[in-house]
This record gives structure tokens, sequence and C-alpha cells, in this order.
């Protein structure tokens, strides 16, 4: 077989389906999010021809630069935004994202709030990402801090939050952040688990994750910055 974005996926969605099926769960439990980040249009073309629909980005520019033509073709294209929101791009990410899965801090959650009292957005789902290592580089809500985090955000400012999103450290075991992530979205009835990537998407699968980003073993590897 050659090696071609479409073969990846389909290995991919294969294997994903083989995971979820041995973890006892239904064989479409897991939704792939293609991350095509960095990528070319070109490049999700090939992806949207082989019958994907489900695109992560992490910077909000990016993703208006890339995809308005794209839904014009290919309407059921669902897009996430992965990647840290500044409260400056909150007005143009919630026009251009289906989901936002980094939902990660008070002030975020309070100018969110004030923009869906607003008006329509096109953004019906959002996901609270929690910092499961605790490290001070990486953004998210501190373990300790997501249930009253959460029921803020529920609660009193009625986002329609859907689930919870993690993206464990490098050097750590992920099957324990991904068992933290799933405990924490079960004590409030969170139905979403937005976790595992490349490296790790097969033990998120095991431990309950109903979305896995995955963008190197689809797209192949970014290339390095330049000097």
């Amino acid at each position: 077989m050659t090696d071609t974005i479409p073969t990846r996926l389909e290995e991919i969605r294969a294997e994903l389906a083989g995971l979820a099926v041995a973890a006892g769960r239904p064989a479409d439990a897991v939704q792939l999010v293609a991350v095509s980040k960095t990528k070319p249009v070109e490049a999700v073309l090939e992806a949207l021809g082989a019958g994907q629909r489900c695109f992560g980005e992490n910077r909000v520019q990016e993703a208006m630069a890339k995809f308005p033509d794209l839904r014009g073709a290919f309407p059921d294209l669902t897009l996430h935004l992965i990647g840290p929101l500044q409260t400056n791009k909150l007005k143009e990410a919630l026009e251009t994202f289906d989901v936002i899965e980094s939902v990660d801090r008070p002030k975020l959650a309070e100018a969110m709030a004030q923009a869906y009292a607003k008006g329509p957005v096109r953004t019906k789902a959002l996901l609270i990402q929690v910092n499961t290592g605790e490290e001070p580089q990486k953004a998210g809500i501190p373990p300790r801090e997501a249930d009253d985090f959460i029921r803020d955000c529920v609660e009193r400012l009625k986002l329609p939050i859907a689930g919870l999103m993690c993206i464990p450290p490098v050097d750590d075991e992920p099957s324990l952040h991904f068992a933290l992530l799933h405990s924490i979205a079960r004590r409030h009835g969170l139905a979403t688990l937005s976790m595992g990537m490349s490296a790790d998407y097969a033990l998120a699968v095991q431990q309950g994750a109903t979305h896995v980003r995955i963008g190197s073993a689809i797209f192949g590897a970014r290339p390095p910055l330049s000097a």
C-alpha cells in the first residue's frame, strides 16, 4: 500500500475502531480530529477527498485563511480550535470554529459568556482544557481548580461546555493523565474527552477518549523551523 494521506487515514480509522471495540465500546465511539496546523490547503483537500471532515487548527488566523473556501465545497466540515486562545481573537474564533477545545481560564470564560449573550455564533461546543501535569509553561486550568471552574462555566456563565481536553507532559506516563481527565469529566457528567495525539492515542482510547487529535501520523512531520 502506498504511503499517502488517504492510506494513512484509512489505517488510523481502522485502528481506532479496533481499539474502541477492544475497550468494550462501539466501533465508532472515537472521532478523529485531523490536525492540519501548518499544513497547506492541498493536504487538507487530500484528507477531505478521503472522507475526513473533522479538522483541528492551533491558530485562529491560519484557520481563517485556510478554511472559508473549503467550507463552501464541503459544508459538513467541522473545525476545532485546539491551541491557546487570546481574548483579542475571541470574536474571530467564535465565527470560525465549530468547537473550541481550549477554554482554560476565568477571564476567557467571562469574555465568552458576554459574546454568547450578544448573539448567534458558529461555536456550538466548548471544551475546558485541564493542565493535568500542572506545567507552568502550558495552558489549562490546574486539576485542583477544575471542579469549581467547570461549575462556574456551566451554572453561572451558561456556556455550552461539552467536555474536557488535556495534553499530558511529554515525559510522563500519559495513561495517568487520561485517567485523571476522565475522572473529572465523570464527576460533572461531561461526555466529551479530547485526549490522545499521534504518539499516545491508543492509550487514550483505552481510557475513554471520544476525540483524538492526530496530525503527524496523517500529514507527516512538520518541517523544523528555519534558523
